[in-house]
């Protein structure tokens, strides 16, 4: 299980996420704001959630508490890439809607990749940044708080063995190069979800590469 910052400290919300999260279902759980962008499986959506929340806080409340204090929300919606992601303008551990309602996700898997996006946020108040170099180590750390937390639930396994495996992933597979190419990936994906057709999805693919390239060239 690998879950990754998706933009930088000093970035604000976009003017696309402030308008999804106001079209957003959700509820306070402990001050915590849990929400889903999508509205036809909300409350399945949410009681999952609600659930990952409540085994945290029976097996692990010390860590419940540092979740509430250091984020501000859950958000499911669709992501590019990655099952989990920290927004650090947002202060949201984003899930992807994908793997909240999939059957073979358990409990104990939606509360582990909210401790390992909860870690990003600590590590980002204490200053430490997610630059390349530090990358694979910033992970590490985000993991092994996956297994301690594992190891207070009466059935860890299954988040241990993910975590253990993610612990084993080699070095290129965190350089931007290869988050990049995942988030290309994982966009086109999402747009197919979507139902946007393909002739609609090159276009918007070669006016976010144009765009990447302006970018790129005015930070030169």
């Amino acid at each position: 299980m690998k879950a990754l910052p998706i933009d930088a400290p000093d970035v604000g919300p976009t003017f696309s996420e402030k308008v999804m999260l106001r079209l957003s279902a959700g509820r306070r759980i402990d001050g915590l704001w849990v929400g889903t962008f999508f509205q036809t499986n909300a409350e399945t959506v949410l009681r999952r959630v609600e659930e990952a929340l409540r085994l945290i806080k029976e097996y692990d409340r010390r860590r419940y508490d540092r979740i509430v204090s250091d984020l501000e929300r859950v958000w499911v919606r669709l992501l590019p890439g990655d099952i989990a992601q920290f927004s650090y303008s947002l202060r949201a551990c984003v899930l992807d809607e994908r793997f909240v309602l999939a059957d073979t996700t358990l409990p104990e898997l939606i509360a582990g990749a909210i401790v390992h996006e909860a870690t990003h946020a600590r590590l980002w108040r204490c200053g430490i940044g997610y630059e390349e170099g530090l990358r694979q180590r910033v992970e590490e750390v985000c993991l092994r708080r996956e297994l301690a937390f594992a190891s207070k639930l009466p059935d860890g396994r299954r988040l241990r063995e993910l975590a253990e495996q993610a612990l084993a992933t080699p070095p290129a597979a965190w350089t931007s190069g290869a988050f990049q190419e995942r988030e290309l990936k994982g966009s086109i994906e999402v747009l197919h979800r979507l139902g946007v057709p393909d002739r609609l999805v090159r276009i918007l693919l070669a006016i976010r590469a144009w765009r990447a390239s302006r970018t790129a060239a005015t930070t030169k």
